[in-house]
C-alpha cells in the first residue's frame, strides 16, 4: 500500500474533523441544560463539568505519550469507543453523581482523542514534503470543525423544538443522534487513519517514559513553547465563560431550559459558521502578516467580545457577541497549534500537543469552579466580564514566538 501524499492526509484529516465535532454540534449547551433540567444546580454543573478538567490534567501527558510510543490510530480508536459510552451514560443520568461518573468517561475519550489525529497528519505530511505549510491544514480542519459544530447546533436545536417523543424531554434526543455519528466516527477512524507499526527498541514502558521525559526537556529549553503553553491559563476563562455561562444567561432571560434551548440552538450554527469563518481568514492571514500576530489578535478580540457579552442587555445583544468571540476563537486555534507543532518533531509531536492540551484542561477545571458560584454569587454578567478581561492577559505569552518567527524571517 502506497504511503499517503500530504494533500490525502489533510483531506482525511478534514473529514475526520467532520465525524468528531458533529456530534459535539449535536448537543452543544445541552450538556449544561440537560443537568439542570434534572435538577442539578448551576455550581454542581461547573463541578461536574469540572470532573473532565481533573481527568485531563492526569492523564492527558501520558496518553499524549502513548501516541508517540506505540502509534496515533490505536490511541484514537480507544478514544472513539470511549466516547460512545460516555455519550450513553450522560443521557441516562439522573443525578449528579451518574452525570459525574459520564465526565469522567468523557475526560478519558478526551485524553486519548486530543492530539493523535492533529499529529497524525503533521507527519504524514512531512513525511510526503517536509516544506508542506501543516498551518493550511490545520486551518480548514478548523473552519470544518466550525462547520460541522454549526450545522450540528441547528439540527440539535431541530430536534429539541421538533420533539417527536411525547414520553421524552425534549433535550434528550440529539444526544441519541450525538452517540450514532460517535459510532460512526469510530469505523471512519479505524478505516482511515494508517501508519507503519512503530518498531521499538526497549519495551513500551520504556518508550513511554522516555519521551515524556523528551517532552518536559522541550518545555524546559524552549522560552517559545512554554510562552505557548501558559497562554492557555488566561485564554480558557474566556472559553468556560461562553460556552458554559451562556445558556444559563439565555435561561435567565427567556424563563425555562427549554426555551433557552431552542434559542440556543440556532445561535450556536450561528456562532460556529462564524468559527469556520474565522478560521479559513486565519489561514489567510497567517500567510500575510504572520501566524503569531495573527494569533495574537484572535486572542485580544476574542476576550474583548467576552467581555461585550458581560455587558450586552438582552438575548439579541448577548448571542450578537456570542457570535464575535467564537469567530475569533476560531481564528485563534489553528494558530496556536501551528506554532505549537514548530517546537516539536515526529517523535514527541503528541507530548507537545498533550502538554498544551493538559494545561488547559486542569486551568478549564479551575475556571468552572471559580466562575459557576462567581455567577451565582454575583451574575452572570460579572462572570463574563471578569473572565474576558482575565484572558486578555494571555496575548503577552505570544511574545517569544512573535520575536521568534520574525528572526526566522529575517534569516
Amino acid at each position: 500500500m502506497s504511503p499517503l501524499t500530504a494533500r490525502q492526509a489533510e483531506r482525511r484529516l478534514v473529514l475526520l474533523t467532520v465525524t468528531r465535532w458533529l456530534p459535539v454540534g449535536l448537543v452543544f449547551g445541552l450538556t449544561v441544560l440537560l443537568p439542570l433540567e434534572r435538577g442539578v444546580s448551576l455550581a454542581e454543573v461547573g463541578v461536574i463539568l469540572a470532573v473532565q478538567g481533573v481527568v485531563v490534567l492526569a492523564l492527558e501527558l501520558p496518553t499524549g505519550g502513548l501516541a508517540d510510543t506505540i502509534g496515533r490510530r490505536p490511541v484514537l480508536l480507544i478514544g472513539g469507543a470511549l466516547a460512545v459510552v460516555s455519550s450513553i451514560v450522560f443521557v441516562l443520568a439522573e443525578g449528579f453523581w451518574l452525570f459525574a461518573v459520564a465526565m469522567v468517561l468523557q475526560g478519558l475519550f478526551r485524553v486519548f482523542d486530543s492530539g493523535p489525529l492533529e499529529a497524525w497528519f503533521v507527519d504524514v505530511a512531512h513525511a510526503d514534503d517536509p516544506t508542506h505549510p501543516v498551518e493550511r491544514g490545520l486551518s480548514r480542519a478548523g473552519t470544518a470543525l466550525g462547520v460541522s459544530i454549526a450545522l450540528g447546533a441547528a439540527a440539535g436545536g431541530g430536534l429539541v423544538a421538533w420533539h417527536p417523543i411525547v414520553g421524552w424531554s425534549p433535550l434528550v434526543l440529539p444526544f441519541i443522534v450525538s452517540t450514532a455519528v460517535m459510532v460512526v466516527h469510530l469505523v471512519l477512524t479505524a478505516v482511515l487513519v494508517r501508519e507503519e507499526a512503530r518498531v521499538r527498541t526497549t519495551p513500551a514502558a520504556v518508550g513511554l517514559r522516555e519521551t515524556l521525559v523528551g517532552g518536559f526537556r522541550v518545555l524546559g529549553r524552549s522560552r517559545v513553547l512554554r510562552g505557548l503553553v501558559l497562554v492557555e491559563v488566561f485564554w480558557v476563562f474566556a472559553m468556560i465563560a461562553f460556552e458554559i455561562v451562556t445558556p444559563a444567561r439565555l435561561t435567565e432571560l427567556l424563563g425555562t431550559e427549554a426555551a433557552a434551548a431552542a434559542l440556543f440552538g440556532p445561535a450556536s450554527a450561528a456562532a460556529w459558521g462564524l468559527f469556520a469563518a474565522g478560521s479559513a481568514v486565519a489561514g489567510v492571514a497567517s500567510a500575510r502578516i504572520g501566524v503569531a500576530v495573527t494569533a495574537i489578535l484572535a486572542r485580544l478580540l476574542n476576550g474583548a467580545f467576552v467581555v461585550v457579552m458581560g455587558l450586552a442587555a438582552g438575548p439579541v445583544g448577548l448571542l450578537a457577541a456570542y457570535g464575535a468571540a467564537y469567530m475569533f476563537h476560531g481564528s485563534a486555534g489553528p494558530m496556536h497549534n501551528a506554532l505549537l507543532h514548530r517546537q516539536a518533531t515526529s517523535g514527541n509531536r503528541a507530548v507537545v500537543l498533550s502538554l498544551n492540551s493538559m494545561v488547559a484542561g486542569g486551568t478549564s477545571s479551575l475556571a468552572l469552579l471559580m466562575l459557576g458560584p462567581l455567577a451565582e454569587a454575583t451574575s452572570t454578567t460579572v462572570a463574563f466580564v471578569a473572565a474576558g478581561a482575565f484572558s486578555l492577559l494571555g496575548a503577552l505569552f505570544y511574545l517569544p514566538a512573535l520575536r521568534a518567527e520574525r528572526a526566522e524571517t529575517e534569516e
